[in-house]
């Protein structure tokens, strides 16, 4: 292949086709915008599917990550590093918030995904002995076996088949479904997974109270309440973490995305009975909590403090009601924080997102007829504003192309 052609080019003829041929292809960032290889920028309105939480070149994490290269970048999970503790004590405190019992029986498990979150948390439910875990349809938690047999969706299954076994589901947010199908073995539940919003199939908040529900019943049953927070979590719902919502502890919480702030970084946080069923040699990740990807965490933690998560409850607010007043054929808004699902009138998001390029603005479409915006929690007033006038340009422009072709059709 020849030097001369760029990443874009080369592409195809260097990279599995898992994603398809990129439209773009970016060079630089600062905040919420980014800059493709002809120069042209672009408003970030979903931030690397919710994992650039303070934006691209964010100083913070600039001057972190290469502080910390520069003097331990890997060490293994054989031997402490500081990085790793100082990330792993700023979660437990905000988990258990200012819980002293809490924080003193939590636990925290570093690896490099969501879905290796989800993975170490499934791995928990396994080790309470019991064979049954429940989790939502449509719900989703990562592609790797485990966590897709967590993945209440047959396409994505479907050509790994046989999934790993003990797994069924319950409809998302239906307390009565999920009551019954716990009572028909409560004794072998192990444990319940949910996710606050589900956001990859098109940002749809559990109902009010259904978290609620969930953790009396598993503390009628003794069954481990897991909340796959990878998307929800690190301020993107406007609380640190979505299940704080509703003032509930879940017995495992994953999360990984914004936790790097575009670092590969995940965790699995656990307390009391659930904190303690991982012993020496049941698992283990070999770059898992590396010094480097903790230090950006640490930065990101930093700067996501209480005040910040409010801010973000705020923009969130206010870039719903932006896309309400201005956007055209939009039938709902929905989600929480900087999490936010646009539901069209028409099933034309996928070409909604491909013409959006075209008008200097990123998003993308879980379904269908959602469009899902999940911008750097750093974004600011005018760039929801600017985002908003592109957004409403590039759906009248798509629905006149739409109406055409109709015409002509018909």
């Amino acid at each position: 292949m020849s030097g001369s052609l760029s990443a874009l080019e080369q592409w195809p003829h260097v990279m599995m086709n898992t994603y398809g041929i990129p439209q773009v292809e970016l060079v630089s960032g600062s905040g919420a915008q980014v800059t493709d290889s002809s120069g042209r920028t672009y408003i970030d309105m979903l931030a690397g599917i919710a994992v650039n939480s303070l934006g691209h070149a964010h100083p913070a994490i600039v001057s972190a990550v290469s502080s910390q290269i520069t003097r331990l970048g890997h060490v293994s999970n054989l031997f402490a590093s500081e990085p790793v503790v100082h990330v792993g004590e700023e979660l437990i405190r905000r988990f258990a918030r200012n819980d002293g019992d809490l924080a003193a029986s939590t636990r925290v498990f570093f690896c490099n995904s969501g879905a290796e979150a989800n993975e170490t948390a499934f791995k928990i439910a396994r080790l309470t002995g019991r064979t049954r875990i429940l989790a939502a349809v449509n719900g989703f938690h990562g592609r790797t076996m485990g966590a897709l047999a967590l993945t209440g969706q047959p396409d994505k299954q479907g050509p790994f088949e046989p999934m790993t076994p003990g797994v069924s589901y319950y409809p998302f947010g239906d307390i009565d479904y999920l009551t019954t199908l716990v009572e028909m073995n409560p004794q072998q539940t192990a444990a319940i997974f949910l996710e606050p919003i589900q956001g990859e199939t098109g940002v749809i908040p559990a109902p009010e109270g259904f978290l609620r529900a969930v953790r009396d019943l598993c503390d009628k049953h003794g069954i481990l309440m897991v909340v796959d927070e990878v998307q929800t979590g690190i301020g993107r719902t406007g609380d640190f973490f979505a299940f704080q919502h509703e003032g509930v502890v879940p017995d495992v919480v994953t999360m990984a995305k914004g936790l790097g702030g575009g670092l590969p970084i995940g965790a699995c946080l656990a307390h009391g009975y659930a904190a303690e069923l991982m012993q020496p040699g049941k698992h283990g990740t070999t770059f898992g909590g590396n010094p480097v990807s903790c230090a950006a965490a640490g930065a990101v933690l930093h700067v996501i403090d209480d005040d910040f998560c409010h801010g973000v409850a705020t923009q969130g607010q206010r870039l719903a009601e932006l896309i309400t007043e201005r956007v055209p054929g939009v039938v709902e808004v929905r989600g929480r924080g900087l999490m936010v699902g646009v539901v069209l009138e028409q099933p034309i998001a996928q070409e909604v997102v491909k013409e959006a390029l075209n008008h200097g603005l990123i998003l993308n479409a879980p379904s269908p007829s959602v469009l899902r915006l999940t911008p750097p929690l750093v974004v600011t007033e005018e760039d929801c504003e600017t985002a908003v006038s592109r957004l409403a340009e590039t759906i009248t422009h798509v629905r006149a192309l739409v109406d055409a072709a109709q015409e002509s059709d018909g």
